[in-house]
């Protein structure tokens, strides 16, 4: 990206962000034990009049680098738990689950800012998921104070892609999480590789014997679930699943799902 897209690109973020342009989408996670709703993943979108739709893969960086994440954040924070108090309120009960940037650590007020946002919403803390991407994580292992408090607070911690960096065992003994996300890529062949399945039970043995719970992502498919399912891990997410959806479409799906699950772990 030249200097002066991204400046163009910099300046509709400002803007989307003071003119509450950018919304979220949502993608459920389930239980691979009795298939309900276990928690909702908060993603970010930006359709922007002049740039289209610009991936949060692109401009997330793009915050971090000129000052904007501690804003976005914030933002986020608020869209989110207003949009789960509204669920809640209309009977839907799951957890939410929310990405979080590494340069936000390092604010030592952080974890008291996210507190206040809970407070503030009627989200009770232990609700909350917040997901670290396992590159982002190697950067945080001099954070563990500022990691403890969240934990303190209640508040569950996830490393996101895990599997797929060399200080993963390192990580997970270190750093206190609640939840590990095994990476798509183990998942993707489980059905055909036996060399996968055997990857995707050690690293669920793994996650269970340090007390944590495993995710597996990218599920697409009946014979994936099923899979999964016999290897004893705990939630899965996955296009196979739901994709992100609008809020308004949760309810919908939650109804069509359940309909579903009974054909999905059939002989």
């Amino acid at each position: 990206m030249t200097a002066k897209a991204e400046l163009g690109l910099l300046d509709g973020l400002e803007r989307a962000l003071i003119n509450d342009r950018l919304h979220y989408h949502y993608q459920p996670k389930v239980s691979l034990y009795d298939g309900r709703l276990k928690r909702v993943e908060a993603l970010v979108r930006w359709d922007d009049p002049d740039h289209g739709m610009v991936s949060p893969s692109c401009f997330v960086p793009l915050a971090e680098k000129h000052g904007l994440i501690d804003q976005l954040t914030r933002w986020g924070l608020d869209k989110s738990f207003t949009q789960w108090r509204q669920w809640r309120d209309a009977g839907i009960d799951c957890d939410l689950a929310f990405n979080i940037s590494a340069q936000s650590l390092s604010a030592l007020d952080f974890p008291d800012i996210v507190e206040a946002k809970c407070q503030e919403h009627g989200v009770p803390a232990s609700r909350l998921v917040l997901e670290l991407t396992e590159g982002s994580t190697q950067s945080l292992t001099n954070l563990m104070d500022t990691l403890t408090r969240f934990r303190i607070k209640g508040i569950q911690l996830a490393i996101d892609d895990f599997g797929t960096g060399y200080s993963t065992m390192k990580l997970v003994r270190q750093l206190p999480f609640t939840e590990v996300k095994i990476d798509r890529f183990f998942i993707t062949d489980a059905v055909q590789s036996s060399d996968s399945r055997v990857i995707i039970e050690a690293m669920v043995g793994l996650a269970h014997g340090l007390g944590l719970s495993a995710t597996c992502e990218g599920v697409e498919t009946k014979e994936q679930i099923q899979i999964l399912r016999g290897l004893n891990c705990d939630v899965a997410q996955g296009f196979g699943i739901a994709k992100p959806l609008p809020p308004e479409e949760l309810p919908a799906w939650i109804e069509a799902w359940t309909a579903r699950w009974p054909e999905l772990i059939a002989p």
